[in-house]
């Protein structure tokens, strides 16, 4: 099985507001450990500061929690890897919603912080005595350390794994994080097999595109949910049988259409609080609920005899913009330094 990510690549310029004047003052931020990892290291440095050009690279910079009005395209020192760790070049840098939740606060990260959780790149230095990585590996990695939206950064080797020269940086990169979050969805929290059918609501998404794609190969009956016809192209095109345009018709009602009354044996659903309530009506006795992300803000409170119904199962699994937040986009994006 062959998985093939749709991608949007943007410059970061693209995707940022640039700060209306330089920070006066420079910022040391001082490394932060998390699961004995420490954060990707960048020092911030003002842009007018007299310090070596060449050590200097670019980053997109969070210094206070809100809209993408909040990234800021700044100079930053990157500094030489000390024991265990690698200096990369980024090349292809994944966009995830996770960095939305950041940025917003949902999930709490120390200011100032540099967002992004997977990317790939070209090793340009390692550190002292390290083996098994060397300056040209092209490699990739995903989730922590948090700090992937910079054209250059400090990582664990241990977290970088080799990118085979018959895949590309864009590809890579578009389907590190993606990639595994569906491997878990599909294979481990709800193990799909042939003859079920299942239901991924934003099936053009970055991770609802490789889902059908995943579930079809296994031989599942694939309905997705879209907005307008252009993703509903796309959904097609990535393995499912059935496509519903939610801003045109009732979900609950086209999916007992659909399975003649019976439902569907899960639902992936990475909306939320818009979904929430369809998708519990959408699921067969005994179903599966997997909620998996918040897109259009947490659901609410659940009611125990909302399951009991229909005997049914409700998970929320731990898985590691402008527009990405307004759903326009369709596939991965990515930034490309």
């Amino acid at each position: 099985m062959t998985l093939t990510p749709r991608s949007t690549h943007l410059a970061p310029s693209q995707s940022v507001f640039y700060s209306p004047s330089p920070v006066a003052t420079p910022v040391a931020v001082t490394p932060r450990r998390s699961n004995s990892h420490p954060a990707a290291r960048l020092r911030l440095r003002c842009c007018c500061s007299a310090g070596d050009p060449a050590a200097m690279v670019k980053a997109i910079r969070v210094h206070e929690l809100g809209g993408p009005e909040a990234l800021r395209w700044e100079e930053v020192e990157v500094g030489e890897p000390g024991d265990g760790e690698i200096r990369i070049r980024n090349t292809a840098i994944g966009v995830n919603f996770i960095d939305v939740y950041f940025r917003k606060g949902v999930y709490p990260a120390p200011l100032p912080f540099t967002p992004g959780m997977e990317a790939v790149g070209v090793v340009t230095a390692v550190g002292p005595g390290l083996t098994g990585r060397k300056v040209g590996d092209v490699v990739a990695y995903a989730g922590k350390p948090m700090g992937s939206y910079a054209e250059e950064q400090i990582i664990p080797a241990d977290v970088a794994v080799p990118v085979p020269p018959k895949v590309d940086h864009k590809t890579a990169a578009a389907i590190m994080l993606k990639g595994m979050t569906v491997h878990m969805l599909v294979r481990r929290i709800f193990k799909v097999e042939t003859g079920h059918t299942v239901l991924v609501h934003a099936a053009a998404g970055g991770v609802g595109s490789l889902l059908c794609q995943w579930a079809n190969a296994l031989g599942a009956t694939v309905i997705g949910t879209v907005s307008n016809e252009e993703k509903a192209t796309h959904a097609h095109f990535d393995g499912c049988h059935h496509v519903i345009m939610y801003t045109k018709e009732d979900v609950a009602t086209r999916v007992k259409e659909i399975t003649g009354g019976k439902g569907v044996n899960v639902v992936y659903d990475s909306v939320g609080k818009d979904t929430y309530k369809a998708s519990l009506e959408c699921l067969a006795s005994r179903g599966f609920l997997v909620s998996f992300g918040q897109s259009s803000g947490s659901p609410d409170p659940i009611s125990m005899g909302d399951l009991a119904s229909k005997s049914l199962f409700l998970t929320r699994p731990s898985v590691m913009h402008a527009d990405l937040e307004a759903r326009k986009t369709s596939g991965s994006v990515l930034l490309i330094p």
